[in-house]
């Protein structure tokens, strides 16, 4: 199936009478952007397991893990980037494994611009993300 600019693996369980059954790893994407466009930080860490395991293979000092680490690095997203956009650019899902694609941006407090692209592959159960690999950098 071709969503947006990209083919979706298994992003879509089963046809229904009005369209597609989207699966659960596919729902937890959406809450996600969801909340970071919301600037909801509850909303946002409900998305993640509570031993959740965050890694940047690029930048291995960035790595944290549990929903604390997940606290902290968003509040001061939120709070140092006052219009912080996600823009979900892709998305595909094989069993837990999901693939998003994305486009962060906003305007820091002291004016500069922010912008961060590009992929985070997340593992998915129970409705909430286990693991992350970020491969997000500057643009």
């Amino acid at each position: 199936m071709r969503s947006g600019r990209c083919i979706s693996i298994d992003s879509w369980t089963s046809r229904t009478q009005g369209g597609m059954m989207k699966t659960s790893q596919s729902i937890v994407i959406e809450r996600l952007q969801q909340a970071q466009n919301a600037h909801d930080l509850e909303a946002l860490l409900a998305c993640f397991a509570p031993n959740f395991q965050g890694n940047h293979p690029l930048h291995p000092e960035r790595g944290f893990q549990g929903i604390e680490d997940a606290r902290k690095n968003w509040s001061t997203m939120f709070d140092n980037i006052p219009d912080f956009y996600s823009e979900l650019l892709c998305s595909a899902v094989e069993g837990n494994t999901a693939w998003a694609e994305w486009y962060w941006f906003g305007t820091h407090r002291d004016g500069s611009q922010f912008g961060m692209r590009g992929v985070t592959i997340l593992g998915i159960q129970a409705d909430q993300i286990e693991w992350a690999r970020l491969y997000m950098e500057p643009v």
